[in-house]
């Protein structure tokens, strides 16, 4: 086998001899007799995977068919021993097993039913197999196609999807307030905010992607999360494999209304950065124009070259960076932006930045140097919550707290967050934010004289904490 068969042997090998001593003793607990046709099974579950994967964005590379038949060729009598990639097409053995993904399989069904029953893992020891067959037929090609790993996420949703609704599966829900900035003090503006950088092991990425996934809205945005760890997984198995990588800038443009979660997204995509080895300490370190901008000549330089050196190792995160590019020319927002661009040259290897902001706004930004147009060739949207969205944050931080709205209150609720109108700086999980430490003030001074209080009144918010008129959406 060369190169490129190994890669996709090695999954297919994994998936196979995992998962057929599991389907035999299942089958055997269930008086099944014929423990050939089990393993048999399997094989044909990888088959089906590994060509479904090929066909799903219907492109089927010499590359792709090749390692494909080199693989299965000695377990399928129905795949001729010696065959070219015109052949393999015209013979059709990969044509429309895209379909094959729309569902979880048989097999997995019958993982995840003997999971319920036993406590085993085997259900998402399935998706972990599955997964590798499906990162190693995107490695068969030097840089997959958006439409196959497109296809490659909604097969991992999908399977996720099925385990959270049986109970199963590693997901945990995050600490939504993280993403809404309840319980610290507020940060002030004129100074970076920094985490010191992670020294703990990294968290497995499986787990970083689950809190990922269960974030409160955000849908295009954790698509395209899932498509960027799902490139840079494929790269680095073709790097381990010597095989030539196409050059992928890690740098991003976060654009979107204030509170959309474009913090939490980047702390998040840090962990993702270490936990695919692309950073080696995986912290986010957060500034804007007052963290970056010195008021005299010389100190600008030196100002950005501080906090760039504390983002070393893990993602750098300027907010509102058009800012940086508005001012006379005896502004020394200008002179910020090029040293940014030196920094991000100087320290390609150990760098990430994302830059934040309003849509028109970070465009004027990039325009403002011809180097950052190359270094930021993606931009990633965060669009503003929906009304149910915002009750669905404004009730974690209710649950965090041991807080709870009561029928009315839940009217009450909506019916402010629908008043609020969605324009241009819209607080977003900001303004729910509001609302609760509003609501949980005028909670507390309505209950304080209440004579021998009872844990209901202590917990439960009454349509009329929630006051009479929208809270202006305060970014």
């Amino acid at each position: 086998m060369g190169v490129l068969d190994d890669t996709l042997a090695e999954p297919v090998e994994a998936f196979v001899a995992a998962l057929s001593p599991e389907l035999v003793r299942i089958g055997e607990s269930v008086g099944q007799t014929d423990l050939t046709k089990l393993q048999r099974d399997v094989e044909l579950e990888a088959f089906n995977l590994a060509a479904a994967f090929i066909d799903a964005d219907g492109l089927h590379t010499d590359e792709e068919l090749l390692a494909f038949h080199s693989v299965f060729v000695t377990r399928f009598d129905s795949l001729v021993p010696v065959a070219s990639p015109g052949e393999l097409r015209r013979q059709g053995v990969v044509e429309g097993k895209r379909d094959w993904l729309r569902t979880p399989s048989e097999l997995f069904g019958v993982l995840t039913a003997d999971d319920k029953r036993g406590g085993s893992a085997n259900a998402y020891r399935y998706y972990e197999l599955a997964m590798a067959i499906a990162h190693a037929v995107c490695a068969l090609d030097a840089h997959p196609s958006r439409a196959e790993l497109e296809q490659v996420d909604a097969f991992r949703t999908r399977l996720l999807r099925a385990m959270e609704l049986d109970g199963l599966g590693p997901r945990q829900p995050p600490d939504q307030s993280r993403a809404v900035g309840v319980g610290g003090p507020p940060r002030h503006r004129d100074e970076p905010k920094s985490e010191e950088p992670v020294t703990k092991p990294s968290r497995p990425l499986a787990e970083v992607m689950a809190e990922l996934d269960a974030l409160v809205g955000l849908k295009p945005v954790k698509t395209e999360i899932h498509l960027v760890a799902d490139l840079l997984t494929v790269q680095k198995l073709r790097e381990s494999r010597g095989l030539p990588v196409v050059a992928t800038s890690l740098h991003l443009v976060f654009t979107g209304n204030p509170g959309t979660g474009k913090t939490t997204v980047a702390r998040l995509l840090a962990e993702i950065y270490r936990s695919l080895g692309v950073s080696r300490l995986g912290h986010l370190v957060e500034t804007d124009r007052a963290g970056l901008v010195a008021g005299y000549v010389g100190q600008t330089a030196t100002k950005v070259a501080e906090v760039v050196d504390k983002a070393l190792g893990g993602i750098l995160l300027v907010d509102e960076a058009y800012a940086l590019a508005r001012g006379d020319d005896k502004d020394f927002g200008q002179e910020a932006i090029d040293t940014l661009v030196k920094r991000m040259e100087d320290h390609r290897d150990d760098l990430v930045l994302i830059v934040a902001g309003y849509p028109a706004e970070m465009e004027t930004f990039i325009e403002s140097n011809p180097g950052l147009r190359s270094r930021f060739p993606k931009t990633i949207h965060f669009p503003d919550y929906s009304t149910d969205e915002l009750v669905a944050i404004f009730k974690s931080m209710c649950e965090k707290v041991a807080y709870r709205c009561t029928p009315k209150a839940d009217k009450r609720l909506r019916e402010l967050l629908d008043a609020c109108p969605r324009d241009k700086g819209f607080g977003n999980a900001r303004h729910a934010r509001n609302l609760f430490e509003a609501a949980v003030a005028r909670h507390a001074g309505r209950v304080v004289h209440i004579k021998d209080v009872t844990d209901a009144q202590l917990t439960d918010l009454e349509a009329s904490d929630l006051g009479d008129a929208p809270l202006e959406a305060t970014a």
